[in-house]
């Protein structure tokens, strides 16, 4: 099985010429009936062997910590923890220049970079909370933005040496949880500012991941697949915070207004995922779609069927707004102005 990223490859390597490999995209296109742009194609998984690496590595890097958590330096009483961390990136760093630049494998090389820069996040946290054991909540939080700032860099080094997609957006998540802890260093006490903090920064994401997709328009690049992960990373933030500051999923029943402002803040995701051709906003908050579906069903009277008709209904919707994605797609792009459709997503109008 061969992957887009693959196909790529072979046209950087002079295989294949970019017509013919364009010509293999037209072709399986025409045979499912779906447009690549529509795809969404990232690479995951290359075989099996993915699997056996990266459960192999996981393992590997487990007993790594493990082992660096138990060494003693000086007094038998003092244990530096942050060497866990700094053994465990140094190994995925190791394992990387292996499994990740010369193998090529998709699943271990996530795995290996969450490891590296994980890492170097919790080292650095761990060794400044050692330091400064009584930090108080402000100082904390400092300490955080410290610790984000130098898995930010970690994640910009790796990005120059490997250059695995999904790095940018681990870089983007840490330098956002930078500028957070700066804030709540300020305003510790502050109620939902967590939540808006949270908001910003998942919009700041979506829109530099929306700068990576309107510089490969047709997806057969590897910044279509930068541009996934970023998208991936900023939809739950911005689900998240939006739907806990409307309150929703609190523990406390929702009212029927409230219900109906969920479900329309849903579908103005979908119309936002159908014009940018990315479905990770519509799965980041199906949870919260779901509760307030069932909270209207159950304030209706359907007590006993609340559940069954939920599912029913949205999995009816999804599974219909999948079979015509690029249908529904066209009527969107095609009522948005020129200027905005020229930086979407190309949309094959011959096939809507």
């Amino acid at each position: 099985m061969y992957s887009e990223s693959d196909l790529q490859d072979a046209v950087a390597a002079g295989i294949i010429t970019p017509t013919a490999a364009q010509a293999l995209r037209d072709h399986v296109a025409r045979l499912r009936a779906s447009p690549v742009v529509d795809e969404e194609h990232f690479r995951l998984l290359t075989g099996f062997n993915d699997i056996f690496v990266s459960i192999a590595g996981v393992i590997l890097l487990v007993a790594v910590g493990w082992l660096g958590n138990l060494l003693r330096f000086g007094a038998p009483d003092h244990q530096p923890v942050f060497m866990s961390g700094l053994l465990v990136a140094a190994a995925s760093w190791g394992l990387a220049e292996f499994f990740t630049r010369q193998r090529r494998m998709a699943l271990p090389s996530i795995l290996l970079l969450a490891g590296f820069v994980g890492g170097v996040g919790f080292a650095l946290f761990a060794l400044a909370m050692q330091l400064f054991p009584h930090a108080g909540n402000s100082q904390a939080s400092l300490i955080l933005s410290g610790a984000a700032a130098c898995s930010a860099l970690a994640a910009w080094v790796h990005w120059r040496r490997f250059m695995v997609p999904i790095t940018v957006a681990a870089g983007s998540a840490a330098a956002a949880a930078v500028l957070a802890g700066l804030v709540m260093s300020v305003f510790p006490e502050t109620p939902r500012l967590g939540f808006l903090l949270l908001l910003a920064a998942g919009i700041a994401i979506f829109a530099l991941a929306m700068r990576w997709d309107m510089g490969d328009r047709t997806r057969t690049t590897r910044r279509s697949d930068v541009a996934f992960w970023l998208h991936l990373t900023a939809a739950p933030m911005i689900a998240h915070s939006l739907f806990n500051l409307l309150g929703v999923l609190n523990g406390q029943e929702i009212g029927p207004g409230r219900a109906l402002l969920v479900i329309a803040l849903y579908i103005a995701f979908g119309l936002v995922a159908l014009a940018i051709d990315r479905r990770a906003l519509l799965v980041s908050s199906l949870a919260y779609v779901l509760f307030a579906l069932y909270a209207l069903f159950r304030q209706a009277g359907a007590v006993e069927l609340s559940w069954a008709l939920t599912a029913l209904v949205i999995g009816s919707a999804l599974l219909l707004l999948s079979a015509f994605w690029h249908n529904a797609r066209a009527l969107v792009v095609n009522g948005l102005p020129p200027a905005l459709t020229d930086r979407l997503p190309y949309l094959d109008r011959a096939a809507a």
